[in-house]
């Protein structure tokens, strides 16, 4: 929706994924009247867990790094959330990823909690056997934490599906039964699912496309600019140039790539594959920064690179008709007035980007019957449930008068707090 946007409160000094998520969840509980014994519910985190990990190095040395598991809601079920493994993870943005992750369970209405965890390190500089037994060992401090009724991990930022295969491996020998369904992202052979890797680029194409039934637009009409060509922007650039969308412009982390005649994706994958992961040098495009290509004449913009990529200072130069948030924060809390002043529809990550995790709610569920689904049945089932909740945000954000991510937030806290109440506090 667009021309909604109700002013939330002061302008916000930092433009933080944290301040920005909390900026958005005081608006939608302001809208809902929550009262402030549920805003403190809601608001704070169930679980906080800090541990050590000891990790005997190649040289023989012992380091210690710091790891931790945040649990931010378990109201609707288990809790659910991925790992990352970066030098610069602290518990402030994990407590932020956590709140994050119960929002997007709850707008895509997936039965879990939202929890996020992270180890302080830097992956690049681990052999093989070091990110091993660094893995193993936060996954032993973490059995009390993890598991397929309680806490169920993820892959994310530096973390792959071998590492979720260590995490299954290493909880089933303390469990001393085989527990797939204690980890989602692992590799089809230990009952990973079909469809895992496209589903987040899946799930933006989906609902970019709802977006545009809305508009009245047609997909073989428009142009696309996707910022960012690892996993989802390349499957997001790809089905949408599936659906007949001119895809002008992309980019990596070596700059954007341009044409305005349109750009052919499957020889950009093929053209990355072969060249070191990298797009530079695409052939028959020329070089434009990723500053520039948020700011190309298109009517679909797909940020998914990396948070905070639009923000006040170059909201107003945007010139989309839809953003489809591709990435988490993309666009920060003090753009959101200007992007709806001049008319432009935001989807926002929580439902955007909410497929990856629909499709690890697949996972577990496919984990726990222990019977598999095609991944036709997968992709199928991933778009009903993407169109439903596009449908369910579009109509909170009519029935308000507010922007879509204003209702995305008003859909997921509104159902949250409705299942606190309905099940109580048990003193």
């Amino acid at each position: 929706m667009t021309g909604y946007y109700k002013e939330p409160g002061p302008k916000l000094d930092r433009e933080s994924p944290f301040e920005s998520m909390m900026e958005r969840f005081r608006f939608a509980a302001d809208i809902l009247q929550l009262d402030d014994g549920l805003f403190q519910y809601l608001a704070s985190p169930v679980k906080q867990v800090i541990v050590s990990i000891p990790v005997v190095m190649d040289s023989g040395k012992i380091q210690v790094f710091e790891g931790y598991r945040v649990i931010h809601d378990n109201v609707l079920g288990p809790s659910k959330g991925g790992i990352r493994f970066a030098p610069d993870v602290n518990l402030n943005e994990v407590k932020a990823l956590a709140a994050w992750m119960t929002w997007k369970c709850s707008v895509v209405n997936v039965p879990f909690g939202g929890a996020k965890g992270g180890v302080r390190c830097n992956p690049k500089e681990l052999s093989l056997g070091e990110l091993e037994r660094l893995t193993r060992r936060y996954t032993a401090n973490m059995l009390e934490v993890f598991g397929p009724d309680r806490d169920i991990p993820a892959p994310d930022m530096n973390t792959n599906e071998q590492v979720m295969a260590w995490i299954m491996d290493t909880y089933s020998m303390n469990a001393q039964r085989t527990e797939k369904a204690v980890v989602t992202g692992k590799p089809i052979i230990l009952g990973g699912s079909q469809g895992r890797k496209e589903a987040t680029g899946r799930g933006v194409v989906t609902v970019t496309l709802a977006a545009l039934s809305k508009l009245g637009m047609m997909p073989n009409k428009v142009t696309v600019a996707v910022q960012g060509f690892g996993n989802v922007g390349s499957v997001s650039a790809n089905l949408i140039y599936e659906q007949g969308a001119r895809v002008i412009a992309i980019s990596d982390v070596s700059g954007g790539y341009y044409n305005k005649n349109g750009i052919d994706i499957p020889a950009a994958i093929e053209y990355q594959k072969n060249n070191n992961n990298s797009l530079e040098g695409l052939p028959g495009t020329e070089s434009i920064s990723n500053e520039e290509l948020l700011e190309l004449d298109c009517d679909v913009l797909i940020p998914a690179a990396k948070e905070d990529q639009i923000s006040r200072h170059n909201a107003s130069k945007i010139k989309a008709k839809v953003i489809a948030e591709g990435a988490n924060g993309p666009v920060t809390a003090n753009a959101d007035a200007i992007l709806d002043k001049k008319g432009i529809m935001v989807i926002p990550d929580i439902l955007a980007n909410a497929g990856g995790v629909t499709v690890s709610y697949f996972e577990w569920v496919q984990d726990r019957q222990g019977y598999f689904w095609t991944e036709e049945r997968v992709n199928r089932r991933l778009n009903r449930m993407m169109r439903d909740a596009f449908d369910n945000v579009y109509g909170v954000a009519e029935k308000h008068q507010i922007t879509l991510r204003q209702a995305a937030y008003v859909y997921s806290i509104d159902k949250v707090a409705a299942t606190l109440k309905m099940r109580g506090i048990y003193a």
